[in-house]
């Protein structure tokens, strides 16, 4: 049998694929012809073990988990299949050997822009342990064309543009199955018709039909031979062409429909202050669970025949409130093309469905308007009708003639507008809801579910969120990964826990070293990465304070903004003043149509501006915005991160996972005790973290009182002075006065997430991490003392409690996935 991860073999696969595949001669092919050859080179690897796991789980008949998603954050898949399949370096020798550098090849790939922030990465972390953790699963979602957006600043204002990822050259990923296109109803009407047993059923007619073709992303493990996949939904149109409107002459009818159709997967997340844009999105959602369903549905009738097996065979985990519309088009399903029993069919659907939560704010919990049901699913407001009958019959039942309870857990939230909540959907129609951290299960338990608690006292359950190691420190920080394997081996990969052994090594000098060096080369890397992108020139010397995540105002990087303004202003009214230098490092984007979030990003960047030409400050302070936040570009700046900013409001954030990568990667956290917080101060003890601001109860007791943000405001002298400055115009001269006047207004009336109240804390603690960062070795050992004890936060060690405590799934090894291969 060919040995086909040896080098000599790797370099026929890649020239193979370069010559047959591409067509093109090694003497005149691009670096992109060069990057897509040894993708397909390593695909071909990665299929043959993707085929065998196929047939070992068809063969076994095994239960698979279905992994329900809008978004899927995978970024670059070059150098994570490459470690996972356990060829890198063989392929980092074979391309040298060719005279070229991985490095440069790795720099033509395209993120896959399928997500916008945590949720999306999250996905993707998961769908890596299952595959290394060998538990059989798929992976479902939609095949974005233009993913969120490509962020560039004008002026310092957020422009978005079309994130093209897959260009014009597709990706050497994807493998398209159009064999398995699905077609989906929509808009039409519900009549009432006569069975052949003369029993009067609802039938939906007169519907709209979409097909949706899959496109299917291999997902290998690391360590082992399995490979699932992330199977993506594109739509078409179900007929492509009008002829008889193209031969009446009317050109743009026959294809409107076309055009029409396919729409519907081109960007994520379509701007829903329009009309347009929220139908589209509740299009998309109900477009991507149906055909996903119905793809679940085909594969379970291969091999069974009974569905009361289904709950055996498949578990579908939805992956927060997106997909919630699978509940109902389950039952539907059911109900109207199998004629099941309602309750059989309800039985079925509970025990198959299982909902994750990630989030406490009110906007994150999807409502739709009964309007939009009826006008575009009108069978499934039926459904819907129906299921929240037999609820509050239940909940008739626990509290009788309790009209505060029926309307509190009704599905239908009675007002101006009647709108189906999502979120109680979900409730409702899972066996199991989890949270993502510790702290967000209690306040689901507590508050945002409590009716629900009460009625369901067993199902609300808590998992706490986790990263893949094998992204976030073994392809992302080479130099640490290698110093870590040198001295513990690494067996860590597979099993974070094992980074504890590093605690023997804290208090070595040369390890310290080792470690801090190891710090300091990737902050020259991001160094010039900032003066590439930013035209900035920042020491790599300097404290390289990090806040890069989704801009939302819960997330108060305003609150990290007036800090900085802060700082600036002791420097100039004192210039021989003592600070630490540091470099600010933001990364993020804003939905289109948030525009507070967009005004935070400006008055970062006007600021920003100012403060990086002022030769008075002698280069004490940097800001530096990195545009188009992405996978690839967090890989860059995590590993470089000193402090690591995790200061939501006390009670806002539900986990947060960059707080997990940066705190592997041995950054220091400055953060609320919030979310994810909570778990990973437990870890590595408040002595090795900077905590701050009010909490929970505290915020609570607060907003009881009457939270007053002029009270603040007025108080405090500093505070006062840098919110004045900020609104003043002296940071925006060449912007139309009261450009910033929207935060300002938010700040000082209204102020929904506590910044000012938090702010004197804040303040106060950095000054604590100013005096820290002097003290090398002190903040060498808190570094060291970070990523050994972050090992709960393995993606591996989540997906293995889900797996056990909500799918009951097993996993099911792989054997002989090189067996009978050939070798083009």
């Amino acid at each position: 049998m060919t040995d086909t991860s040896s080098v000599p073999e790797l370099k026929k696969l890649i020239y193979n694929q370069l010559r047959l595949g591409l067509v093109r001669d090694p003497e005149t092919a691009t670096l992109r012809d060069w990057w897509i050859s040894t993708s397909k080179a390593a695909r071909t690897i990665i299929i043959e073990r993707l085929i065998a796991t196929q047939r070992e789980h068809y063969r076994k008949n095994v239960k698979r988990v279905y992994y329900f998603s809008l978004e899927f954050l995978m970024g670059r898949l070059f150098s994570n299949s490459l470690h996972n399949v356990g060829i890198f370096s063989q392929i980092q020798q074979a391309i040298g050997e060719m005279g070229l550098s991985l490095d440069s090849l790795r720099e033509e790939e395209y993120d896959m822009a399928l997500g916008n922030g945590g949720l999306g990465r999250l996905a993707a972390c998961f769908m890596d342990s299952l595959a290394t953790m060998d538990f059989p699963a798929i992976g479902y979602g939609i095949y974005y064309q233009y993913g969120l957006f490509k962020q560039e600043f004008h002026n310092g204002y957020q422009a978005e543009l079309p994130d093209d990822w897959m260009h014009l050259f597709g990706s050497p990923w994807e493998i398209k199955r159009p064999e398995y296109a699905t077609e989906v109803q929509l808009y039409g009407r519900v009549e009432n018709v006569f069975d052949e047993y003369g029993n009067c059923v609802q039938k939906w007619v007169n519907t709209k039909k979409v097909l949706g073709i899959p496109h299917d992303i291999p997902v290998p493990g690391f360590g082992t031979k399995t490979v699932n996949y992330l199977r993506l939904w594109a739509s078409h149109a179900d007929k492509s062409f009008d002829f008889e409107a193209f031969n009446r002459g009317e050109y743009d009818k026959a294809i409107l429909e076309k055009n029409c159709s396919e729409i519907l997967t081109k960007v994520l997340y379509p701007n829903d202050k329009t009309e347009r844009g929220r139908e589209l999105r509740f299009i998309q959602q109900y477009f991507f669970v149906s055909c996903s369903l119905q793809d679940i549905l085909r594969r379970f009738l291969k091999n069974n025949d009974n569905w009361e097996h289904l709950p055996e065979k498949a578990a579908i985990q939805l992956n927060d409130t997106h997909p919630a519309i699978a509940i109902v088009e389950l039952m539907r399903i059911f109900l109207d093309l199998y004629a099941m029993p309602w309750e059989q069919a309800w039985s079925i659907v509970t025990r198959v469905f299982a909902y994750t939560n990630h989030t406490l704010l009110p906007e994150g919990l999807e409502k739709w308007s009964v309007a939009t049901f009826s006008a575009i699913l009108p069978r499934h407001l039926q459904v819907i009708y129906e299921i929240n009958s037999k609820l509050l019959e239940q909940v008739e039942k626990k509290w009788p003639h309790n009209t505060s309870k029926r309307c509190a857990l009704s599905l239908i939230e009675e007002g101006r507008e009647k709108m189906v909540r999502m979120a109680h959907l979900c409730v409702v129609g899972s066996h199991s809801v989890n949270g993502v951290a510790a702290l967000h299960t209690q306040l689901l338990k507590q508050h945002l579910f409590s009716e629900f608690h009460a009625l369901y006292p067993s199902k609300i359950n808590n998992k706490t969120n986790g990263i893949t190691p094998r992204r976030w420190l073994l392809a992302c920080n080479p130099r640490l990964s290698v110093l870590i394997t040198s001295k513990i081996g690494d067996s860590w990969i597979r099993n974070l826990s094992r980074l504890r052994a590093l605690e023997d090594y804290i208090e070595d000098p040369e390890f310290q070293q080792d470690f801090m060096a190891a710090k300091l080369a990737n902050k020259t890397f991001l160094a010039s990465l900032i003066q590439q992108e930013c035209g900035i020139t920042v020491d790599p010397s300097a404290l390289f304070d990090v806040q890069i995540k989704r801009l939302h105002e819960y997330k108060r990087q305003h609150l990290n903004l007036l800090h900085i303004l802060a700082l600036y202003r002791r420097l100039l009214q004192n210039p021989n003043l003592d600070i630490v230098s540091r470099v600010f490092v933001f990364a993020a984007k804003a939905t289109p149509g948030y525009d507070m979030a967009k005004c935070i990003i400006k008055a970062i960047n006007s600021v920003g501006s100012v403060i990086n030409r002022d030769s008075r400050i002698s280069g004490k302070l940097k800001v530096a915005f990195l545009p188009n936040y992405r996978v690839s570009l967090a890989q860059r700046i995590v590993p470089a991160a000193d402090l690591s900013e995790q200061i939501s409001t006390a009670g806002k954030e539900a986990s947060g996972t960059g707080n997990m990568k940066m705190a592997l990667n041995g950054a220091l956290t400055i953060g609320t005790l919030d979310g994810a917080n909570v778990e990973i101060c437990e870890e590595v003890g408040e002595e090795n973290i900077f905590l701050f601001g009010l909490k929970i109860n505290e915020v609570a007791a607060l907003l009881r009182k009457g939270y007053c943000p002029e009270e603040f405001y007025h108080a405090d002298e500093e505070l006062r002075a840098v919110i004045d400055w900020l609104g003043s115009g002296y940071f925006t001269p060449c912007d139309p006065p009261g450009t910033l006047n929207p935060l300002l207004e938010s700040l000082i009336h209204q102020d929904p997430f506590l910044v000012l109240a938090d702010f004197r804390s804040y303040s106060d603690c950095q000054q604590r991490v100013d005096a820290t960062f002097r003290d090398k070795s002190l903040w060498a050992r808190m570094a060291i003392f970070n990523t050994a004890r972050v090992g709960k936060f393995s993606s591996d060690r989540a997906v293995g409690e889900y797996a056990r405590e909500i799918w009951q799934l097993d996993p099911v090894p792989v054997l002989g996935a090189e067996l009978n291969r050939c070798i083009p």
